[in-house]
C-alpha cells in the first residue's frame, strides 16, 4: 500500500492509490529529480523513468559521470515531481537513491524507459544510451519513495 499525502490541501483532491498508479505508469512525462551539489545549492534534472509496481520502486538511467550521479554519490537523497499542467495533477515526494552499476541488473531497466518513452529499443536514441549502459558508461538510479504527496486540481 502506497503512503499518499494530499498534495494541495483545500484545492482539488489527492489521487487515491489506484490513480497514482496509473499516473506513474502511464504517459511520457519528466520526473524532476532534486538533488543536492556539494556546497548544498539544489540542482533539478528532468529525466525519463519508470515505476515498477510490484515493488513500489522508481527507476532512472544515466551516465556514471552526470551531476545528478556525482550528486548522489554524497548525498543519497531526493526530492521528485511529475506533473501534468495540462490537466492539474501530479506526484510528488521524497525518497532514498541507491546508484546500481551492474550491467545485468542496469540494462533490462534502460530498455524499460526506452520502450516507455521511445516505443522500442532500436530507436537511434536508445541505442546509443543502452549502448552507455552495456559499456558501463551509464549507471541506474533506484528510487525508493517515502511517500506520494498527490494532487488532482480537475476534480
Amino acid at each position: 500500500m502506497l503512503k499518499i499525502l494530499n498534495g494541495n490541501p483545500g484545492l482539488g483532491v489527492p489521487l487515491n492509490e489506484q490513480e497514482t498508479v496509473k499516473f506513474l505508469t502511464t504517459g511520457k512525462l519528466n520526473l524532476h529529480l532534486g538533488t543536492l551539489d556539494k556546497s548544498g545549492y539544489p540542482n533539478v534534472h528532468p529525466v525519463w523513468y519508470y515505476y515498477d509496481t510490484e515493488n513500489n520502486r522508481i527507476y532512472l538511467e544515466t551516465s556514471k559521470q552526470s551531476k545528478k550521479t556525482d550528486n548522489l554519490r554524497n548525498n543519497a537523497i531526493v526530492y521528485f515531481c511529475i506533473d501534468d499542467p495540462n490537466a492539474p495533477r501530479g506526484v510528488r515526494g521524497k525518497a532514498d537513491v541507491k546508484i546500481h552499476e551492474d550491467i545485468n541488473f542496469n540494462v533490462p531497466i534502460a530498455e524499460k524507459i526506452m520502450m516507455k518513452y521511445l516505443g522500442n529499443t532500436e530507436h537511434p536514441v536508445a541505442q546509443t544510451l543502452l549502448d552507455m549502459q552495456k559499456s558501463g558508461q551509464s549507471v541506474v538510479l533506484e528510487i525508493f519513495p517515502k511517500y506520494y504527496s498527490t494532487w488532482d486540481l480537475r476534480k
